[in-house]
């Protein structure tokens, strides 16, 4: 398999637009060859990201949770603040992350994903 490279320019575009576009060519859906069951070689880059438009509602409201397992380990998390700390690049990534399926090949397809602000 050759590598292929998918570019996606997320100036002036909204955080889940430019995730279920990267979500859909890491998966491959963009290339004819697509199989299910076979891993493809896509490469994406998003250029801009720290341009991306979101609202100030969003970024108040929208909250990221994880859980520790142990009692009070529940850790909530503002877009606001994960963008204020890591920048506009993670929450792109997250977002990627969680529109990806749950499966074996995750982790290689999320290593094919780079963001530039």
């Amino acid at each position: 398999m050759t590598q292929k490279n998918y570019s996606i320019d997320a100036k002036g575009m909204t955080i889940g637009r430019v995730a279920a576009q990267a979500a859909k060519a890491l998966m491959g859906k963009t290339f004819p060859d697509y199989t299910p069951h076979i891993p493809s070689q896509v490469k994406v880059t998003i250029t801009n990201a720290g341009k991306i438009r979101t609202t100030e509602k969003k970024r108040l409201q929208k909250t990221y949770t994880r859980y520790s397992g142990h009692p009070g380990g529940l850790k909530v998390e503002t877009l606001g603040s994960l963008v204020g700390a890591k920048g506009n690049g993670a929450a792109v990534r997250k977002a990627v992350e969680r529109m990806l399926p749950r499966n074996t090949m995750k982790v290689g397809r999320l290593k094919r994903l780079s963001i530039t602000e």
